[in-house]
């Protein structure tokens, strides 16, 4: 068995930190976080795609402010899981290791059915829009793989339970 490195003591320290409990308390608060943290997301990868296929400059100035929000967000996620996709196995307990394949297992198939969403949405646009889909592929790709990268934490943000009542 191995032990626990420094690394993982401060990590295991960060995520069971409870400061900033009372921003995720409460179910409601949890998945008003995890819809701030979607938003945040859609917003940074619009404005990156605005970026991207036009000559403006603002988005890059809207996708700069975006980024501090959504990185908080992502830490209070992290903090109301308490480090569950964040932390090494080894830190784990069996729980909370059984929990983390399930996470994985729902944004999975959530994941799949998206990309197919995506293939089915480009192609139609390609078959019955007349539209070139050499422009669609590679931001419906990289909207796939932010979604497919950030699901798991979306959905371990909203299966949370809160803590045990103390006896």
């Amino acid at each position: 068995m191995t032990t626990a490195t420094k690394y993982d003591r401060r990590m295991f320290a960060i995520m069971n930190d409870r400061a900033a409990a009372p921003m995720y308390a409460t179910a409601t608060r949890r998945r008003a976080v995890v819809g701030t943290h979607l938003l945040l997301t859609a917003a940074g990868f619009s404005a990156w795609a605005t970026t991207s296929f036009s000559d403006a400059r603002w988005p890059l100035f809207a996708t700069l402010a975006v980024l501090p929000l959504w990185v908080v967000a992502t830490g209070v996620i992290n903090g109301a899981t308490r480090g569950l996709l964040e932390l090494r196995s080894r830190m784990l307990d069996e729980r909370q290791l059984a929990e983390r394949d399930r996470v994985h297992a729902v944004a999975h198939r959530m994941t799949g059915v998206l990309l197919l969403l995506a293939a089915v949405g480009v192609g139609t646009a390609g078959w019955f829009g007349n539209v070139r889909t050499e422009g669609l592929v590679t931001p419906a790709l990289f909207a796939v793989l932010t979604v497919h990268l950030l699901m798991p934490l979306w959905v371990a943000g909203l299966r949370i339970q809160g803590n045990p009542a103390e006896d």
